[in-house]
């Protein structure tokens, strides 16, 4: 790899933006795709797309011999509005996923170190924190509270985000009123398709450990490209 393609590599890697390498196995030669190219890269793209979709690097035989491709996707996240006790199951389950978790809720009584140890754990306001963490394509947001208050400014900037999964706790009528707010707030039908709510699975969870279960498992099935509920 050139110099310069190694400092552009390095410099996708620090914002945060996935990147491709295309590795000529006989020649030895180098090529960088950015994820926003893949499209205009012929019949590599549908084994680049999917390199980046499973985060795992995979050889194709092409005209030109067998490529390598290697996926540097950034790392994952996970924003949970919400120190609630659904907050506190999932926690690990994204823990272990890979998924680096912030939580963010204003009330100091439930957003306590006792209760979220070992947690990046913010106790302000949604719409104080969320500029400052840049949601991207990494990025699952999970709204816990069940408070318009807290949910909607938080809802509002990850609807205008490029966060993969948006999700939020409520029943369907809940979300119905949820949807009315959103639409009197400027968003669109197409914009507002992309809350998962109820959030989950449909698994028949109780509980917050069965709910934390089936959230987990709809941010997966997203992620991996499974999750179009219109399906």
């Amino acid at each position: 790899m050139r110099q310069a393609q190694l400092g552009e590599l390095l410099e996708c890697i620090r914002r945060r933006q996935p990147v491709l390498t295309v590795t000529n196995l006989a020649s030895g030669d180098v090529h960088l795709v950015r994820a926003e190219v893949v499209g205009s890269e012929g019949r590599l793209a549908g084994d680049l797309r999917e390199a980046l979709r499973t985060d795992k690097a995979r050889t194709v035989k092409t005209e030109e011999g067998d490529v390598f491709i290697n996926v540097f996707n950034p790392p994952l996240r996970m924003l949970m509005v919400g120190a609630v006790h659904i907050s506190q199951a999932l926690i690990p389950l994204a823990e272990r996923a890979g998924y680096d978790v912030t939580v963010v809720d204003p009330r100091t009584a439930f957003a306590t170190p006792e209760r979220f140890a070992g947690v990046r754990l913010v106790a302000e306001w949604p719409d104080e924190v969320i500029p400052t963490l840049g949601l991207d394509r990494r990025t699952a947001v999970i709204l816990l509270t069940h408070d318009p208050k807290i949910d909607d400014p938080a809802l509002k900037l990850a609807l205008k985000s490029d966060a993969f999964y948006i999700g939020a706790l409520g029943s369907t009528r809940t979300h119905a009123k949820r949807i009315e707010r959103m639409q009197a707030a400027g968003f669109d039908g197409r914009e507002l398709a992309r809350i998962h709510a109820p959030i989950g699975l449909d698994i028949g969870a109780v509980g917050p450990v069965e709910i934390a279960l089936s959230i987990m498992a709809e941010v997966t099935a997203v992620l991996r490209g499974r999750g179009d509920r219109s399906k």
